[in-house]
């Protein structure tokens, strides 16, 4: 019983490497071909009107994300993505860090943190969501000051595994990228 447990781990595990290493390979083909983010175009993206931003608040900083969203294994689900990834500038530059919260924490000293408002928008079925956040916390000087909303578009993959996982707590981290917008109020 045990042989044949640790050989469907090794399967398992091998699989997952196999889809990470994919995964990777199609972002690095993706960041070739795709359009970097650029921090100094203020234009709001065009989406869907249910993650659409009131023209209220403009656009203010514009970055890439890359990285991985984080899933456990809880029995049933892999549960709720975290987020672990680093946002650049249209220069390839590290702007900010973005993690569980979520919150991004930017090099300039401000840090944000967002709630998802719903609902959020599928518009690749193998890819996350994009999402509308407002933001419930804005601290410190720099690009996140102020900020009132976040947008998470354009993303490329980061969905939960295929497969339903071995062992509870087995996490798996999926990569993706996404353009990140960040407003702030305006009295235009």
């Amino acid at each position: 019983m045990n042989k044949i447990v640790k050989e469907e781990n090794r399967a398992i595990q091998t699989g997952a490497l196999v889809s990470v290493v994919a995964g990777l390979a199609l972002m690095g083909a993706f960041a070739v071909f795709a359009p970097v983010a650029s921090a100094t175009d203020q234009r709001a993206p065009e989406v869907p009107d249910d993650i659409a931003v009131d023209a209220h608040n403009k656009v203010h900083f514009h970055g890439f994300g890359r990285g991985v969203q984080i899933y456990t294994w809880n029995g049933t689900t892999w549960g709720a993505p975290v987020p672990d990834a680093t946002l650049f500038d249209d220069e390839g530059n590290v702007v900010a860090l973005h993690s569980a919260g979520p919150i991004w924490v930017s090099n300039s000293g401000s840090l944000v943190r967002g709630s998802v408002i719903q609902p959020t928008v599928t518009m690749d079925r193998d890819s996350i969501p994009w999402v509308k956040l407002k933001a419930v916390e804005a601290e410190g000087p720099g690009i996140f000051a102020n900020t009132t909303f976040i947008q998470r578009v354009n993303t490329f993959g980061g969905k939960e595994p295929s497969t339903n996982g071995v062992t509870v707590g087995q996490v798996a981290s999926m990569p993706y990228t996404a353009d990140y917008f960040f407003y702030r109020h305006s009295n235009d």
